[in-house]
């Protein structure tokens, strides 16, 4: 029965992005030497996971950002139940979602300042272009602690409706836009509700369908790997861009970036698709017997 739950349990781990108080990684040996950022520490622990997600998009208003370089998740589970929303423990570092920028096609290329820009915004903005700095990365960040990361094991075996929920916000980068440009933020978050089953979005979007992957173990029974996971939604809204440009500039940047990025955007407009996902579930203890 124990097996059976972390069976379970992994596959209720996927793609969970969170983060925590800082603190120094463990470091298990051999097959167990990828859960170093368990928190190993929590004695209640049930199980340590590490989920890297290889391929899937992200659509939000006008634009889709493909996942082009894999996303690593880690962290862990505790729970009595499985038939509960369970709440996600950080990674050990508070690192839970590793930030892995992602570029986002176009980027800004073809843009120009608006005329209504004061002289000196619009300079700095066309010389940027001028010099070649048109590319622009999009990194995927948890806005909120690790327990607003709340996972259903039940809903994601049968499909029955959302089996992760987590509020999220996109970071997007270039010379220009400065270090703290987001479509949404922390009090204003963009919402998943991502499934294995089927989504029901508003129109004009139509239902699209999730997986599950297949499970497999290892020889000692106490590491389960499931790969090929697919999870959806889109049924979200996205909020509107902030501080981009920085504090001086960002009340007129941030209206630029709405536009190119075609944000806010409502319900039945945006699209999640995280596919090729494998995930590996450990037993804390031979976890941290491998040290």
């Amino acid at each position: 029965m124990r097996r059976l739950f972390l069976a379970v349990a992994v596959m209720a781990a996927l793609l969970v992005p969170a983060s925590s108080a800082s603190a120094a990684p463990f470091h298990p040996t051999g097959e167990y030497a990828q859960f170093n950022y368990c928190p190993l520490g929590k004695a209640t622990l049930t199980a340590c996971f590490r989920s890297e997600t290889k391929a899937g998009f992200l659509v939000i208003g006008k634009k889709n950002t493909p996942i082009k370089t894999p996303v690593v998740l880690q962290g862990g589970l505790e729970y009595e139940s499985l038939a509960q929303n369970i709440p996600l423990i950080a990674a050990q570092d508070g690192n839970t979602l590793v930030k892995t920028p992602q570029p986002v096609p176009g980027g800004l290329l073809g843009v120009t300042a608006p005329s209504w820009w004061p002289t000196i915004l619009k300079n700095l903005f066309n010389e940027t272009i001028n010099n070649g700095f048109t590319g622009v990365t999009a990194t995927l960040e948890l806005a909120g602690p690790a327990s607003s990361v709340i996972i259903n094991p039940f809903n994601l075996l049968t499909g029955a409706g959302p089996n992760l929920t987590m509020p999220v916000k996109v970071k997007l980068s270039n010379p220009f836009l400065g270090n703290n440009c987001y479509i949404g933020s922390s009090s204003s978050p963009i919402t998943l509700k991502l499934t294995s089953g089927v989504t029901a979005p508003p129109a004009p979007n139509k239902p699209i369908s999730g997986t599950v992957g297949t499970a497999t173990q290892n020889p000692s029974f106490d590491i389960l790997t499931v790969s090929g996971n697919k999870l959806v939604d889109n049924s979200f809204s996205v909020p509107g861009a902030n501080g981009c440009g920085g504090i001086l500039f960002s009340w007129a940047v941030d209206p630029l970036v709405e536009s190119i990025v075609g944000v806010p955007s409502p319900a039945g407009t945006n699209t999640a698709q995280l596919e090729s996902v494998d995930v590996q579930l450990a037993e804390p203890e031979p976890v941290r017997a491998s040290e």
